[in-house]
């Protein structure tokens, strides 16, 4: 399943990235790619607070459809 349609406060592994070339480098940089934990904090509107590694982040939708997670 995607990001997007995952639970808030519920921790899940990130099974891959799949997007633009240039949408995954900058999730790579956040520190989110296969094997990490990704927890969502919040959701406001299409705007989503994810906790990676210990650091909270601010992605968009479209972002969170392209990380797929179990």
């Amino acid at each position: 399943m995607t990001l997007s349609k995952a639970k808030m406060n519920k921790e899940y592994t990130v099974n891959s990235v799949l997007g633009q070339e240039d949408m995954v480098k900058f999730l790579f940089s956040l520190g989110c790619y296969e094997g990490e934990k990704v927890t969502i904090i919040s959701k406001v509107a299409s705007n989503y607070i994810i906790n990676i590694k210990d650091s909270r982040y601010g992605i968009d939708e479209e972002l969170a459809k392209i990380i797929q997670v179990a």
